[in-house]
């Protein structure tokens, strides 16, 4: 059976709806779990197995969403002109970072007043679309070499760093520096910088070239699993020399299991190399062992894969507004505290709210399945209204 559907990938559509469904679980946990305003849910030293595995899953979310998205631009760019898919890109990005600014920004906070502006995900792949619309003009080859030298290299700038509160050091950690800063009262977090994630897409764009419609499937499946595979095995390589990678090293634990959890925790902001390997690694396996996987599962999950903005921007309203109701209905809580001021992360007057693990799991399935039928309609409806040039960018 072929992979096209309908002039849709399935495995594409299924992957990319997998991780958006994964990625609420975190959200949720953010929001819901009473355990995200005391510790780390990857501090080793504080954290259970189930809880660990609650966050660590979700670290595929963000490097998979860039690379589809990439795969995405090839796949259009089959329809249009270099410089019409260069146009397109640039909008697209532009308008997406305006999101991030005023829209998701809003969704986090629910402020008015945005006292903080967060630069993390919808920004980052905004900015990685503009830089994708230069990359286009260059050699498929070329692409493809400079990204893997920016992947493979980028944790060489570990330790450079801008101290203090300038422009020099904003600039810096929009670059590759995590990092907070506060100006005029204002909370600004660089939450991804876009080195290496400007890379990713260019990448998935490369990757597009074996979703055309005349490349073999079999091949494309083959090659995919190889892909993957030696993506995790030179992870796993790379991972036990502790030599270069990651800043973080891996060590020996209280025991075996937990000597393993730090062995995969890798570092997320920026994505450190042996990071993208597990998560770009685990992408391509998915993408090959999916590829000719079909049925009532699988038709549900793509739904979700094929609305993915507009499930984004509702999935954080609905869990927000969830917290605020939850402290207005708790006996001590207040439900103001949820018009943020700062940070979630750093509301310590959250402690004593919250649910267990097991709640937080039951509210996350409940809001995914809620807003199914709400994404199986706005994805019949820009099925059925292609030549409405705005829905291209929702």
């Amino acid at each position: 059976m072929s992979t096209i559907v309908k002039n849709r990938i399935t495995s594409i559509d299924f992957l990319r709806g997998t991780i958006m469904i994964i990625m609420a679980l975190d959200h949720v946990r953010d929001y819901l779990y009473s355990g995200s305003f005391l510790f780390d849910p990857l501090d080793l030293t504080k954290t259970s197995g189930i809880l660990f595995f609650t966050r660590w899953i979700t670290h595929f979310c963000a490097p998979i969403f860039m690379l589809l998205a990439g795969t995405s631009a090839y796949l259009i760019g089959q329809k249009k002109s270099k410089k019409e898919l260069s146009i397109f890109l640039i909008k697209r990005g532009l308008w997406l970072v305006f999101l991030e600014m005023i829209v998701v920004n809003f969704a986090w906070n629910f402020n008015i007043a945005f006292p903080m502006f967060l630069f993390v995900t919808i920004w980052a792949l905004g900015i990685s679309m503009v830089i994708l619309s230069a990359f286009i003009h260059l050699p498929k080859r070329l692409i493809l070499g400079i990204c893997i030298v920016i992947v493979a290299g980028h944790n060489l700038l570990d330790n450079v760093h801008v101290e203090g509160n300038s422009i020099a050091a904003f600039g810096w950690a929009l670059i590759h520096d995590q990092r907070f800063f506060t100006w005029h009262k204002e909370i600004l977090l660089v939450g991804y910088p876009i080195v290496p994630l400007m890379a990713v897409m260019p990448l998935g764009y490369c990757l597009g070239a074996w979703y055309t419609a005349g490349y073999d499937a079999d091949k494309r499946q083959r090659n995919l699993l190889i892909l993957g595979s030696l993506a995790i095995v030179l992870f796993v390589t790379l991972r036990y020399t502790n030599l270069y990678g990651d800043p973080v090293k891996w060590s020996v634990q209280k025991d075996a299991f937990f000597t393993f959890l730090s062995f995969i925790k890798v570092s997320k902001y920026p994505p450190s190399l042996l990071y993208l390997l597990v998560t770009l690694g685990g992408a391509f396996l998915f993408l090959s062992f999916t590829e000719k996987l079909r049925g009532y599962v699988v038709n549900i999950i793509s739904v979700y894969g094929r609305v993915p903005m507009f499930y984004y921007l509702i999935h954080i309203y609905v869990i927000h507004l969830i917290a605020v109701i939850a402290s207005a209905l708790i006996p001590g809580q207040d439900w103001k505290i949820w018009f943020l001021t700062k940070p979630i992360w750093f509301t310590t007057n959250l402690k004593g709210y919250g649910f267990s693990l097991p709640i937080a799991y039951l509210i996350w399935t409940a809001i995914v399945v809620a807003l199914y039928p709400l994404c199986k309609r706005y994805d019949a409806y820009k099925q059925a209204n292609k030549q409405k040039w705005w829905l291209s960018y929702l």
